[in-house]
This record gives C-alpha cells, sequence and structure tokens, in this order.
C-alpha cells in the first residue's frame, strides 16, 4: 500500500460497505495510462462467510471481441492465463500482490498498447449459498507517450558567486486532460547516482525547493520560471562549490482517475548539463612590519598586513603581547581593549586602529621596558550570519615579532640609503638615512649635494633643532619632479627623499648633524658623506613577445607572454604594460589592455569578448594571458609595449622615463582536423512484407573535444537512377528535419531516427512496403561551436550502402527473357510486348512498370500499378506513350511518333499484388524483369509532298488561303454590283429630270395652265 498510496482512498471506501452481503468491487473506471508504464488495479471482496483469505481470478474483454473473456491471472490457479498472458506472467511482468486476505491489486509493470481493454475481477464463491455479486469490471484505456523533456548536454565552468541559468523544453500531446510538474535535480559528484531536488513545480502549479535550498529559495536566489509554453528556467543567482555536479531537469505527467486522485502517468529526464564551479581564492598570510630594536622612550608602531584573500573582504584583527591578548577589532570597526591597555590609550600612550581593508595599527607612542617581549596578530575572515552576528571563515596568525631596547651611549653619525644600495634608477625615489648615536640633546641637520665633475657643494634641505625644515633652491618647488622632503624618524635619525631622481642627481651626498650642549657655549658637529649613482633606464629596457602556440585551434587555449628584460638586477622601478591587437584585415594596432604599475587593468574595446575569458598573470617582468576558447576573432597581430613612470607619476603626470615595444608576434586560428571515419562496408538485407527494420550507422572514430555530430539519411529507389533522396536529418540541436519527399504524416511515422549510443545511430523502418525497397546509406558531419556562439563544420564522412529487398513470399511471377532488336522509322509507332510465362494465381493482381537505358542513365517511363492506375516518371511522357495489359499474361507498351532520342533499351519489371491482412493491403509477393528490347529508330527520307505534309503551317497556308482569297472576291463582286445598280438607277431619274424642265420651258403660258390643270386632277 506504501507504494501505490493514490488508492488509499478506494479501500477506505471499501471498507464501508455491508459486511452482510457478499460485494466485489474494483477501482472505478475508465483508468488513462500511459504505454510502456505500470499499472495497479485494485480488488476488494467485503460481505463473504467463507475464510478470511479469497481467491481472485482476472480476466479481460479486448475491443476486437467484447464478449469473449481472455483469462490472465489467477490467486488460485497457475495454469490459468491463456496464451495470450501467459509468458508475461511468467516473467512478472503481470502479477497479483494480496495487501489482505479479501483484497488484491493486479500489476502490470509495462503497458503496451493491446492491453486496452474491460478488466473484470472474478472472485469464487466460498460461501453455502450464491448471495451478492462475485465479480466487477473496469475499463483500461492505454495512450501513447507524448511527453518529451529535452535539454542539450553541455559542460557550463563556473566561478562561485556567479549566476547560472539552464533551460528544459517539455512538451505534451495527450488528448486528455494532464497536468505537468517540473523538478531540477543535482547529482553531487561522489554521490553516486542520488539526486537532490533544487526546486519543482507541482501539478498543482506551486514552487517548492529541495530542502537544500530551503532557504536560498527564500532569499531569492533559487528560481523557476515558465517562459511561453513549453519553456521552463532553473536561475541560480550566487553559484557554491557545493553546487557542482550533475544538474537535470525532471517531466511528470499527471491525470485525475474518476475517484478524483491524482496518478502519475509518464516521467522523462533530459540530458544532464555538467557544472563545474570554481572556488573564490580566500587563502591569505599574515605578516608583521615593525622595528626589531627601539630606542629606550622613541614610538613603536607594529602594522598587521594580511597577504591574498579575495577582494574586500571582512577581516578582524587581534593583538597578543606575550602570547596575552591585548586588543581585537572586529570587522565593523568596533575597539576592544584589555583591561591593562584601557588606561594606557586614554593617555594617550597606545593608538590600536586599521589602516585599511587588510592592515591594522598597533601604535606605542613611548616605548619602556615594559613593552619589550613578542607580538603577534591573528586576522580572521568573517562574513555575516543570518542573526546579524559574524560567522568565521578562516583564521591566520603572523609569525612572533620581537621587539627589544638599546640605550643611546656613543656618539657616531652614519649615512645610508634606506634599501642599503647606492644605485637608483633614474625616476626612483631616493630616500637618504642620517643617524647619530649617543646624542642626548635636539639636533640640527643639513643635507648638501656634490654632483659629478663638480666641486661646490649644493644645498639640498636643512631642520632645525626646533623642527623648522628649509629646502634648497631646486628641491622646494612643489611642481618639481625632484621635489625632496627631509623629516625627523625619531630622536636621532633624519630622513631625506628625493621623489624622482634625473641623471643629474648623481654624486655625493653629505649630511652635517650639530648639538649644542648645556656645558658648552657652541655647537659640536660631525658629517658623513654617501656616493650615489642614478642609473639611466633606456639603454638597458628590453622588450620580447613569445607564445607557445602561434597556430590555434579554434576553441583551444593559447598564451602570450612579454617578457621584460633589463641590464641591472636590481630594478625595481614600476612598469606599465599595454597590449595591443591588429586584426587580420586592419593595418593599425588598437588598445587591447593596458596594466599599470599598481595592478590597475583597463580594457579596450577592439575585442569585446576578450574581457571574459582571458586569465593575467603579471609580476615585475613579465606579463602572461591566457586566452580561452580562441575564435577567428582573436586571429591577428599582437604587440606588447612597456612603459617606465616615476613612482610619483599619478599624483604628478610626469612624462614616462623609457619605454620599449616587442616585435609584433602573429596568431593564426585554423578548425581542427577532423578525425570521423565511418565504417564503409555494404550489406545487404532481405526481409519479409510489412514486418520492421533497422538501418545501422556506425562510427569507427572521431574527433576529440565538444563536437556535434549532424546525421543525415538518405534512400535511393530500387532499379532507377534517381538521385538520393533525403529521408530525414538529426542537427546539432538534436532537431528532426525531414526531406522534401518524407513530409507526410504517413512517412514520417513511418521513419524515425534513433541515437543508440556515442557511436552507433539507426534509421527505424516500420511496416515494410514495396516502395521502401533501394538503397540506404547515413552522412555524418561533425560541427565545433566556437565561443562567439557560431557553428563551424569540421568534415564529414558517408556510410557503406545497406541494400533493403523484400523476401518473396507468393508465387512465382516468370517473365519471358527473349531478348530482341527491332528498327522503327521516325515518326511512326512502335509497340513493345512483355508477357509472362505461365498464368498467376487468380487472387493476385498484376503491375508492370517500364523502364529506358540511354546514355548509361536509366529512367522509368510508365507504371501500370496493380489497380489500373496509370503513373507516369515524367508529365510530358503522358501524349507520347502509353501502357496497357492486353491479355492476362502480356503488356503493351505503345510509343506515338517515335523521335530519334527514343532510341535505347527497353525492358518491363513485372510484380505480383496479393491482400496481406486487412482488405485495403496489398502487398507485392515477387517480381521479375524481361530481357531488354533494343530500339533503333531510323531517319526518314522526305520527299517534296512529304516535306509539305510535315509542315503544319504549310498545310494551313495552302488549304486555307484560297478560301480566303475567294471569299474575298465574292464580297467584292456583290459591292460592285450594288454600286453599278445604284448609279444606273441615279442617271434614269436624272433624264426623266432633264426632259420635264425642257417640256414646260417650251410651252410657256401654258405651263401655268397645266399645273393648274395638274392641281385640279390632284
Amino acid at each position: 500500500m506504501a507504494r501505490f498510496p493514490h488508492l488509499a482512498s478506494f479501500f477506505l471506501f471499501l471498507t464501508k460497505l455491508s459486511i452482510g452481503q457478499r460485494a466485489v468491487t474494483v477501482q472505478k473506471g475508465p483508468l488513462f495510462r500511459a504505454e510502456g508504464y505500470p499499472i495497479s488495479i485494485g480488488c476488494n471482496v467485503t460481505g463473504h462467510q467463507g475464510p478470511s483469505e479469497q481467491h481472485f481470478q482476472w480476466s479481460v474483454y479486448l475491443p476486437t471481441a467484447p464478449t469473449q473473456e481472455i483469462q490472465i491471472i489467477s490467486t488460485k490457479d497457475d495454469t490459468f492465463s491463456y496464451v495470450l498472458y501467459a509468458k508475461r506472467v511468467k516473467s512478472r511482468e503481470i502479477y497479483v500482490e494480496r495487501v489482505q486476505g479479501n483484497s488484491v491489486f493486479l500489476h502490470i509493470s509495462k503497458l503496451q498498447m493491446k492491453d486496452t481493454g474491460e478488466y473484470e475481477c472474478f472472485t469464487p464463491n466460498t460461501d453455502e449459498k450464491y448471495y451478492g455479486t462475485y465479480n466487477a469490471k473496469t475499463n483500461l484505456i492505454v495512450i501513447p507517450d507524448s511527453l518529451s523533456a529535452a535539454m542539450a548536454p553541455q559542460t557550463v565552468n563556473k566561478e562561485e558567486g556567479e549566476p547560472l541559468e539552464l533551460t528544459c523544453e517539455v512538451s505534451k500531446a495527450t488528448a486528455q486532460h494532464t497536468h505537468l510538474s517540473i523538478t531540477w535535480y543535482l547529482m553531487k559528484d561522489g554521490e553516486g547516482s542520488h539526486a537532490s531536488k533544487i526546486i519543482s513545480l507541482s501539478k498543482d502549479f506551486t514552487l517548492l525547493p529541495g530542502p537544500l535550498f530551503t532557504k536560498r529559495f527564500a532569499a531569492g536566489d533559487v528560481r523557476l520560471d515558465k517562459l511561453g509554453v513549453t519553456t521552463f528556467r532553473l536561475s541560480m543567482g550566487r553559484l557554491q562549490p557545493s553546487d557542482q555536479g550533475q544538474l537535470f531537469c525532471e517531466a511528470t505527467e499527471w491525470i485525475q482517475d474518476p475517484d478524483e486522485t491524482w496518478t502519475s502517468i509518464t516521467k522523462k529526464q533530459t540530458d544532464q548539463t555538467t557544472l563545474r564551479v570554481q572556488p573564490a581564492v580566500r587563502d591569505f598570510q599574515v605578516n608583521i612590519k615593525a622595528e626589531s630594536t627601539v630606542p629606550e622612550g622613541k614610538s613603536l608602531e607594529l602594522i598587521c598586513l594580511v597577504m591574498g584573500g579575495g577582494q574586500d573582504p571582512h577581516l578582524q584583527g587581534t593583538w597578543f603581547f606575550n602570547d596575552v591578548e591585548m586588543a581585537h577589532i572586529d570587522a565593523d570597526g568596533v575597539l576592544d581593549l584589555k583591561k591593562d591597555y584601557q588606561e594606557r590609550a586614554s593617555q594617550g600612550q597606545l593608538q590600536v586602529s586599521k589602516l585599511s581593508p587588510k592592515s591594522f595599527s598597533l601604535k606605542i607612542f613611548s616605548v619602556g621596558p615594559e613593552d619589550e617581549g613578542a607580538y603577534r596578530c591573528v586576522v580572521a575572515e568573517v562574513t555575516r550570519a543570518q542573526m546579524g552576528s559574524w560567522q568565521v571563515l578562516q583564521k591566520k596568525q603572523s609569525p612572533d615579532s620581537f621587539v627589544r631596547l638599546w640605550k643611546q651611549t656613543a656618539r657616531n653619525v652614519a649615512v645610508s640609503t634606506k634599501n642599503r644600495q647606492q644605485a637608483v634608477w633614474e625616476g626612483e625615489a631616493l630616500t637618504l638615512l642620517c643617524k647619530a648615536d649617543g646624542a642626548e640633546n635636539l639636533l640640527t641637520v643639513t643635507w648638501w649635494h656634490v654632483p659629478q665633475n663638480q666641486t661646490q657643494p649644493v644645498f639640498v634641505a636643512g631642520m632645525e633643532q626646533d623642527g623648522t625644515v628649509k629646502l634648497g633652491a631646486s628641491y622646494g618647488e612643489l611642481n618639481n619632479l625632484r621635489n625632496a622632503r627631509l623629516e625627523k624618524m625619531d630622536w636621532a635619525t633624519f630622513q631625506l627623499e628625493i621623489a624622482s631622481t634625473t641623471i643629474t642627481d648623481s654624486g655625493m651626498y653629505e649630511c652635517r648633524v650639530s648639538e649644542r650642549t648645556r656645558r658648552q657655549a657652541r655647537d659640536q658637529s660631525w658629517t658623513q658623506k654617501v656616493s650615489i649613482t642614478v642609473k639611466p633606464l633606456e639603454s638597458s629596457l628590453q622588450v620580447s613577445l613569445m607564445s607557445r602556440q602561434p597556430q590555434v585551434k579554434l576553441t583551444n587555449t593559447f598564451d602570450l607572454s612579454c617578457i621584460v628584460r633589463v641590464g641591472y638586477s636590481d630594478f625595481k622601478v614600476p612598469l606599465t604594460m599595454t597590449w595591443q591587437f591588429q586584426p587580420a584585415r586592419s593595418r593599425t594596432f588598437d588598445l587591447l589592455l593596458q596594466i599599470t604599475h599598481n595592478g590597475t587593468i583597463e580594457w579596450g574595446s577592439c575585442l569585446p569578448q576578450f574581457q571574459r575569458k582571458t586569465k593575467i598573470s603579471q609580476s615585475s617582468f613579465h606579463s602572461r594571458l591566457l586566452i580561452h576558447d580562441a575564435t577567428e576573432e582573436e586571429a591577428g597581430v599582437y604587440q606588447c609595449k612597456v612603459e617606465v613612470y616615476d613612482r610619483n607619476s599619478l599624483q604628478t603626470n610626469s612624462p614616462v622615463r623609457a619605454s620599449a615595444t616587442s616585435h609584433p608576434l602573429r596568431i593564426t586560428v585554423t578548425l581542427p582536423e577532423s578525425n570521423l571515419k565511418m565504417n564503409s562496408s555494404s550489406q545487404v538485407q532481405e526481409i519479409s512484407i510489412n514486418s520492421n527494420t533497422d538501418i545501422e550507422c556506425s562510427i569507427l572514430s572521431q574527433s576529440p573535444g565538444n563536437l556535434q555530430l549532424v546525421v543525415t539519411w538518405y534512400f535511393s529507389p530500387i532499379s532507377t537512377d534517381t538521385l538520393w533522396l533525403k529521408i530525414l536529418e538529426v542537427d546539432q540541436n538534436h532537431v528532426v528535419k525531414y526531406g522534401d519527399e518524407f513530409q507526410t504524416t504517413r512517412r514520417k511515422q513511418k521513419f524515425h531516427a534513433e541515437k543508440v549510443s556515442r557511436d552507433l545511430f539507426q534509421l527505424h523502418i516500420l511496416n515494410v512496403e514495396d516502395s521502401d525497397q533501394g538503397k540506404y546509406r547515413c552522412a555524418v558531419d561533425e560541427w565545433l561551436w566556437s565561443a562567439n556562439s557560431t557553428w563551424h563544420k569540421l568534415g564529414g564522412q558517408t556510410s557503406g550502402l545497406t541494400e533493403l529487398k523484400l523476401r518473396p513470399t507468393g508465387s512465382k511471377v516468370r517473365v519471358s527473357k527473349v531478348s530482341r532488336t527491332e528498327n522503327a522509322s521516325e515518326h511512326s509507332e512502335v509497340t513493345i510486348c512483355c508477357s509472362l510465362e505461365g498464368a498467376v494465381s487468380a487472387a493476385s493482381l498484376i503491375s508492370v512498370m517500364w523502364y529506358l537505358h540511354r546514355d548509361s542513365r536509366s529512367k522509368m517511363l510508365v507504371h501500370l500499378q496493380h489497380d489500373g492506375l496509370l503513373e507516369y516518371g515524367e508529365e510530358g511522357l503522358r501524349r507520347r506513350l502509353h501502357s496497357y495489359r492486353s491479355s492476362a499474361t502480356d503488356f503493351v507498351l505503345v510509343l506515338h511518333r517515335v523521335e530519334m532520342e527514343d532510341a535505347g533499351e527497353y525492358w518491363c519489371k513485372v510484380a505480383e499484388w496479393q491482400l496481406h491482412g486487412n482488405p485495403s493491403k496489398w502487398a507485392s509477393q515477387a517480381s521479375d524483369e524481361s530481357q531488354p528490347v533494343v530500339l533503333r529508330v531510323l531517319p526518314s527520307e522526305p520527299n517534296f509532298p512529304s516535306r509539305i505534309c510535315s509542315s503544319a503551317p504549310l498545310v494551313y497556308f495552302l488549304f486555307i488561303c484560297p478560301f480566303v482569297i475567294l471569299v474575298f472576291l465574292l464580297m467584292s463582286l456583290l459591292c460592285l454590283y450594288w454600286k453599278a445598280k445604284k448609279l444606273s438607277a441615279l442617271s434614269l431619274s436624272m433624264q426623266k429630270e432633264q426632259s420635264l424642265w425642257v417640256n414646260l420651258k417650251g410651252a410657256g403660258g401654258r405651263t401655268t395652265n397645266r399645273m393648274g390643270d395638274y392641281g385640279e386632277d390632284s
């Protein structure tokens, strides 16, 4: 029961039934479950009077025979199962689990589409008489598994604190109403197959974080968002080293049963994404900087320095004296002094402070014998906890620094440089120390400089007993780089610093110390000299640029090293490194990046992606760039330039002291060589009609690296020289694209591809038909994804051919093998025959295909299909040829108006078809081909009448033109006749009028009477 909590309500309901009457109940249907997944159907009997342990028998009524009972399994009889289910019952794919004496489950571990039906649970009678019900039924409907979850496998390298976003595509096509739940998992390295839940979106659309990610979810650092209909995005704001491992997405499809409980019916997991998280550098070291010997009564300052660690760490420091804690400063700067030191601090004798994020100071203004001993500081890196307190991440302590006191006993003046060396680089600061031992009173000091090749000393600086400082004329100007500064370091030590030296600062420096005692009226003086050399930079500065991989393969890593060489081993002047880049099609150099002497990095804009994939290693004389994921954009010419400034150049904007530029170095980026090799051997598969088969595509070797393969399957029909047809292609993103001839739903269902392993691909062909016979091959291309989001094809190979043939299952069709040659004149009609040797079965249908071989190529002319339809290889052949069946064994091909290009070899292929399976399924059982008939077309010898008759325009002219001329002549004659008749009538009328006029004129006065007579007559 614990494994099927969704059925708990079912049995709770069953317990409420009356015990007095026998009743059998099963889970209410219909139950929708997906193919390939398990199902559990519960059955319970109540009200029985027999033994407490009842027996159960399960049967099914399939949709194809709804009244026929098919027995599945029984708790009483091991031979109860029909043959249809015996094997699955024996293998425990189907079994019955008894929960109680009167309750069982029917388990089917892996559903098949044929498992759809009405399931009956029957309980044999154990009572004295029959009373109640002994069986119950429920409907089970098995639906296809349409759930898919996809995420491209990849390896992601991140640093601690960086964000991460991953998306998975989830889709379903279930006709029933279902819900989806999405869960992201993390499988950490070293924990086997155990996966920890990161966050999930439940079927009720509720976000639920995993136990390890609850706090980060509440802080908004872990999110799950739905983008569109099928995309689910996991967002992790600040990665931690513990996040390293394999991440994947799991989708579950849920359906609500009639009892209103939700049940998962399908579940899919995506490919895994490997996440590598580089921990942030936190390790650091602690040292104390202090004078080991201090005059009694003078000030002492100890500085605790932190070296290394991350940027802007939270540090707290603790001072110890002779292993006893003195003071503590937390990360907020709050000072906690121990009782013995609080009074001294309140009197201004002791001060504890934080000088910078990585340095702490302990200062004693008047050192006494009680301050002599071992000092130590302890530094801890902390982080803010949830309740506001500080949590210690790591703790380091410094070595002990021993402080001793000494008393002034003798008078002596010593002059030296601060670093004990008497040579400095041009532009470096020169620091001179003048120390008088045994002085009891206040001292006066003056510094003098005697330049090289000169004898007259030049006043540099002086300090009176009261601390008044006076500078020489050439050293006191603030805008002068040679600005000098004189300081009193302790009771009898004076320090002279010249900010930026030049060549003219070489020479002899003299320190004059004067002391006025109480017993003497005049001052006592002591003098000491030191020789200083300022070395020029320009002549000894050299820069070289080199790389171990000037020819880089795409996506590989290459390095550039800029090495500075000088003629002096004590070179300590700050350097500024400038990297320049000239693209492949440019003539000028652009700024790539600049690294100043204080570590500041300024990036140029010529390669925007350069900053995020370049690791910089910088030292005094060596600048190294390590560039990951090389692209074509990094191909070009590189050079580095070194500039030497004064130490105080940032404050004074002083000019460059010296500079040098390396020689240009060209870096080329090329594609890696492809090591792809395919299995080129050919094979022949002969299978039965309507069976399934697999075409294999095997890879012998692949190129190393993170490459993606594009697999394309091709097909060439049998007996033709048709070009290869593209079936489908699986691209770099695992998206399947079908060819133009395979876009129909039927062909997509017939052909589908599968990646079996890294080196093996298969093309599955379902229900093989006669039209599927032919040659198959696959082509594999290797593609490389570069950092600039571009695919690059490395190479491709083609597999060997697999010829697919159908195994004949019907009667043998025999076509007459007589070969012959026929001659035909041009423009005549030719009949070519093809005959069967013997009759075929009356239940069979016959199809015939006619072929022509000409100029080393074959083509299908016409196909008389088994159902009588004619299919032409080219649409233009429909009016030039015709095919029909003249008798039961004879087939005819008629060529109308033969042309010269019709010459060639003609043959036929006859196939027998029979019903297979359902009435609409005709399958080819056997086929045979005839011998070729060679057709020769002879050119005709045209005579003059034939030439005339062979020219249609001329015929039209000879027959139609005379008729048109005759019609034109008749119309002309009718027109002339009509005009002549009209002219004759007009002439006669004019003659009558002229005669009447003459008569009237000759009669004179009788004219009136005649006209009067006319009037009377009228």
